[in-house]
């Protein structure tokens, strides 16, 4: 079996979130899945088999199967560029039906995603009071123009914006509390977000959930995050970038258009790099 390394919304030559690729023509068994995905121990490895004039897709974290991946989605497109040539796919997951285009030129890897729809809610006290108490932070190191919400683009995530960039370069909590909340929450990650002006982000994402302490880059959640920022008005002029990772060593770059309307899909795109190939 070839199993592709390949770092998504990478930084140039450095950076980006690593994730397993794994083209076949037929699926592996479930457990076999979730065996190469905890022997691989990135936060996602996709899985890919043709399907009609499209390909079936599986996502897998090394504890568990997620519904969609964003830095996967964006290696799978950039593998399949490699394989078959630049151009469009579509691909079938277990709830969603979306697609990637993958560009490869000269060495040089790219892709962008088109996500499942959006849709976003404030978040319930409740929740919110749990997840404040997991970060050791207080209400009052939110941001007032980012309420805290329930966002979603094919996976459910929970947003905390805060004021201040060095609160996410502190972010702490527990990975086994912070795995038991978010799986009794339905939660595939918590997003700590900092807004430097109306288009450019920084993010942190913890995903205890599937077991990784932090995601260096995140396409699913910045997907929603771009929805949410559609739902409650915010000027973002029709795109937006994210960086993830720096406080990780791992600086990635997302970029994401948003069109203007309410729950369509959101495109996320970025650079990728090849990594050792390994079987």
């Amino acid at each position: 079996m070839n199993i592709l390394k390949i770092a998504a919304f990478s930084d140039g030559e450095r950076g980006g979130n690593p994730a397993g690729v794994v083209i076949q023509p037929s699926l592996p068994s479930d457990s076999e899945m979730q065996g190469i995905a905890a022997e691989l121990g990135f936060s996602e490895t996709v899985f890919a088999m043709p399907q009609g004039q499209g390909w079936q897709v599986r996502y897998f974290s090394p504890e568990a199967e997620v519904p969609f991946c964003g830095h996967a989605t964006i290696a799978l497109g950039a593998a399949l560029a490699m394989h078959y040539g630049n151009g469009d796919f579509p691909l079938q997951l277990n709830q969603a039906s979306i697609s990637v285009s993958g560009h490869y030129q000269a060495g040089q890897l790219s892709a962008a995603l088109q996500s499942p729809p959006t849709h976003s809610k404030p978040a319930p006290a409740a929740l919110l009071q749990e997840v404040l108490a997991l970060f050791g932070l207080n209400p009052a190191q939110l941001s007032p123009t980012l309420p805290p919400a329930l966002i979603h683009a094919g996976a459910d995530h929970l947003l905390l914006a805060v004021q201040e960039r060095a609160t996410l370069s502190a972010m702490r909590y527990s990975l086994e509390a912070g795995r038991d909340l978010m799986r009794r929450a339905g939660l595939t990650t918590i997003l700590l977000l900092w807004a430097e002006n109306r288009q450019r982000f920084h993010s942190r994402n913890a995903f205890a959930g599937g077991g990784v302490y932090e995601d260096p880059a995140t396409g699913a959640a910045t997907a929603a995050l771009a929805g949410y920022l559609r739902d409650i008005g915010w000027e973002h002029g029709g795109h937006i970038e994210v960086i993830q990772g720096e406080d990780m060593g791992q600086r990635s770059c997302l970029y994401a258009t948003i069109p203007a309307e309410k729950g369509s899909s959101i495109r996320v795109s970025g650079s990728a790099r090849l990594m050792e190939p390994a079987h």
